[in-house]
């Protein structure tokens, strides 16, 4: 796929986008829920290993299709890696008409004004180059509001559209994720202040150019249904938060034009234990699942 026939596929494509890129602090508990305890490798090197191991697993699954899987996020490790034959992470997902994307963000500061802001990203700019190299289609980076300050998401959202545009003018499409914490304050008043302030920022895009935005599922059923339908966005999709695969699903499927591009949530029930047709198995469940409340509206 090149580029323009990667972005019809998210434009219009019918699927999700499989969230497969757990960093360094999250993957621990990634690879214990996968069944991989801490005393089974040792140091980062190992660490990051095993994750890739589970990651080529999916990647490889006959079910993994880009049929119902219309793109990927891949950690930065994962991106520069190879699957068991040798071949690019990347180039293997777009062959499988999967359209790759990579995590960017170096992680967040500490909560200030009922948000969490990303960290400085000084390796931006070769990052989106390497990943153009790669042919990677799009980045992903996330912040997290914690409560309904309107200084504090307008903060968020501003810095969110300011690296954006930065990544569009590397010839990359970013997805901009401020999650809306699902334990927030007032989180319903959050959501609202969230989509006033996207409304705005959006402004900023160029003309004939276009972001996409990963959103918590909204307390309030298709609120973000002008982010879905505005000119300058290409898709929106929603993170799991913490919700297990059966609620995510339930509750995205309440909402227009949002697909899913889930982690948790799709990997719940996949272990290393597993033999292939188990694992197939259970993989192609949660994909069927997470495919039929991306479609359902």
């Amino acid at each position: 796929m090149n580029f323009e026939e990667m972005k019809a596929k998210i434009a219009n494509g019918d699927g999700f986008i499989a969230a497969l890129d757990q960093s360094g602090g999250s993957t621990p508990k990634a690879l214990a829920g996968y069944g991989v305890a801490e005393s089974e490798y040792s140091g980062e090197d190992e660490m990051f290993a095993k994750i890739h191991e589970m990651r080529c697993r999916i990647v490889e699954s006959p079910v993994f299709t880009g049929e119902k899987v219309v793109g990927a996020i891949l950690f930065e490790k994962t991106m520069d890696g190879c699957n068991p034959e040798g071949m690019p992470i990347p180039e293997r997902l777009a062959g499988k008409g999967i359209v790759p994307f990579l995590k960017v963000d170096k992680g967040m500061h500490d909560t200030e004004n009922g948000v969490q802001l990303m960290k400085d990203m000084p390796q931006l700019a070769d990052q989106c180059a390497r990943a153009k190299k790669l042919g990677v289609f799009g980045t992903k980076m996330r912040s997290v509001v914690h409560e309904a300050n309107r200084q504090g998401i307008a903060d968020a959202v501003r810095q969110q559209m300011d690296i954006g545009l930065e990544i569009l003018s590397h010839g990359l499409v970013p997805i901009l994720e401020p999650e809306v914490s699902l334990k927030a304050d007032n989180r319903g008043t959050a959501e609202a202040h969230l989509l006033a302030a996207f409304q705005e920022e959006l402004e900023r895009v160029p003309e004939g150019q276009q972001v996409m935005l990963k959103l918590t599922i909204p307390s309030e059923p298709n609120l973000y249904l002008p982010l879905v339908h505005h000119p300058k966005v290409l898709r929106v999709v929603a993170l799991s938060g913490g919700y297990g695969r059966e609620e995510a699903c339930r509750e995205l499927a309440k909402n227009t034009g949002m697909i899913a591009s889930f982690s948790r949530a799709l990997l719940e029930e996949l272990r290393a234990q597993m033999d292939d047709q188990k694992f197939d198995n259970a993989l192609e469940s949660a994909i069927d699942e997470i495919y039929a409340a991306s479609t359902a509206g």
